[in-house]
């Protein structure tokens, strides 16, 4: 397999980006920027979700069985940027975003425009990501959306190059 040929065809799927997060009743926090996510199901309504290993958020998910998708939207890069860090919890924050617990307890990033609640379904634990399917449990809109809801998105192509792209 060509891997410049694999790189190109693999950076042609468009991907979203999204702060996931988790928490845990004794106070440990985890949230991280993804782009691996799709809807999986109508009814029940399910997302997949890529999870890198290795991460504090994959740890916490399989521990506490919950978790909550952040979408950013657009104009939302710096916030994307601030979660390919680490992320710290102080106060009602998290990184300097401010966070309320959704119904599940995890954190609810109060300035992305959607967030979704997710109870874990299922793992599929392959690679250096695991697949976490989470049904779909709570949902919410900071405001109306006007037009198509996926243009309210912010696209991982707007983030620009300084953002690395696996293959």
């Amino acid at each position: 397999m060509d891997p410049n040929a694999k790189k190109t065809a693999l950076r042609m799927i468009p991907y979203g980006m999204y702060v996931l997060t988790a928490a845990h009743p004794d106070g440990r926090v985890a949230a991280a920027a993804v782009n691996w996510v799709t809807q999986a199901s109508f009814e029940p309504p399910l997302i997949a979700i890529g999870v890198k290993a290795d991460s504090g958020a994959h740890a916490l998910i399989k521990d506490t069985k919950k978790f909550a998708l952040n979408v950013l939207g657009k104009g939302q890069q710096g916030v994307a940027f601030t979660f390919f860090k680490p992320a710290e919890k102080k106060g009602d924050t998290i990184s300097g975003e401010p966070v309320r617990a959704g119904s599940t307890g995890s954190p609810i990033l109060t300035n992305c425009p959607a967030y979704v609640e997710c109870t874990l379904e299922s793992t599929v634990e392959m690679g250096d990501h695991s697949i976490f399917v989470g049904k779909v449990v709570e949902v919410g809109l900071a405001k109306t959306i006007d037009g198509r809801a996926d243009d309210a998105t912010l696209w991982m192509k707007e983030l620009g190059d300084k953002v690395f792209y696996g293959g």
